[in-house]
């Protein structure tokens, strides 16, 4: 593996540039470093571990309803700084590697729809996105702004808590106590109401993982951005182009859980070795 400290940034960029002009259909995976600098909070530390405590499982909303409400209550608050969210230097660059002919697709992590925000059009969102609601009963789908609304409606007296931010739109509320917190049912059959993202513990959806694979079958090489890869919806990528030899780059700050299988890694931020990508010479694929 050919490994670039996080600093001078102008060697990690180049580096990522080289890599980059190697290859005309990138198959491209991110994770929560790339919004970070969006303000929203990733999940884990330079090893890889928890800096917090594990996040909702599909298990425990599904079947606990005081945790269903507990993650309600903090969704309600959190939901108020995470949709101010804005696409960032990271999202933008990528952008422009789409639009030089060279990113077969962008596969994401992330819920929060800024890959698109920013112009990206060829995206999945492999665990979904949080600004939808979704029945588990009779799949009705409502957009979070309008369940939101419906949230604080039912909840007045929690609407003006304050709560340190968290990741995907969670928040830490200085609270024990959540049976008092209303859940507003589905409005077309009274089911369960649940973001329209994969908790932990909740598999991808067939159809989308197949879309993903895809794509992946018709790359020539994997780039990682801003994903340590410990989830194995996301590493599955990575085991599956080291099956196939396809050369993988990845970046991100601290331990990657496919640091063995990598070509290319760089220590360092996101948008540092994207930093080409805005360039005006940047070279657009071959016809």
């Amino acid at each position: 593996m050919n490994a670039v400290a996080a600093s001078p940034s102008s060697a990690a960029s180049e580096s990522l540039r080289r890599f980059v002009e190697r290859h005309r259909r990138l198959f491209v995976l991110t994770g929560a470093g790339c919004s970070t600098d969006s303000g929203i909070p990733d999940y884990r530390d330079l090893e890889g571990d928890w800096k917090r405590p594990p996040p909702m499982t599909y298990q425990v909303f599904t079947g606990e309803p005081v945790g269903r409400a507990r993650y309600w209550a903090r969704s309600m608050i959190g939901w108020r700084h995470f949709s101010a969210a804005r696409a960032n230097a990271t999202h933008h660059a990528l952008t422009m590697l789409e639009r030089t002919g060279r990113v077969q697709m962008l596969v994401t992590q992330n819920v929060d729809g800024l890959h698109q925000a920013a112009g990206s059009r060829a995206v999945i969102d492999l665990h979904g996105r949080l600004d939808r609601v979704r029945c588990l009963q009779c799949d009705a789908v409502v957009a979070r702004t309008d369940y939101q609304q419906r949230l604080e409606r039912e909840n007045p007296a929690w609407s003006d808590l304050e709560a340190t931010h968290a990741p995907d739109g969670d928040a830490y509320l200085e609270r024990d106590d959540f049976h008092t917190f209303s859940i507003p049912a589905c409005m077309q059959c009274g089911g369960i109401m649940k973001p329209d993202v994969v908790f932990f513990g909740e598999n991808v959806p067939r159809h989308r993982l197949q879309q993903a694979m895809q794509h992946f079958e018709r790359a020539d090489a994997l780039l990682v951005i801003g994903s340590s890869l410990m989830v194995y919806s996301g590493y599955r990528f990575a085991a599956a182009a080291a099956r196939r030899g396809l050369p993988i780059a990845a970046v991100n700050l601290g331990r990657n859980r496919a640091d063995p299988l990598l070509e290319l890694k760089l220590d360092c931020r996101c948008d540092e070795a994207l930093a080409f990508l805005a360039e005006p010479d940047t070279e657009a694929a071959p016809t």
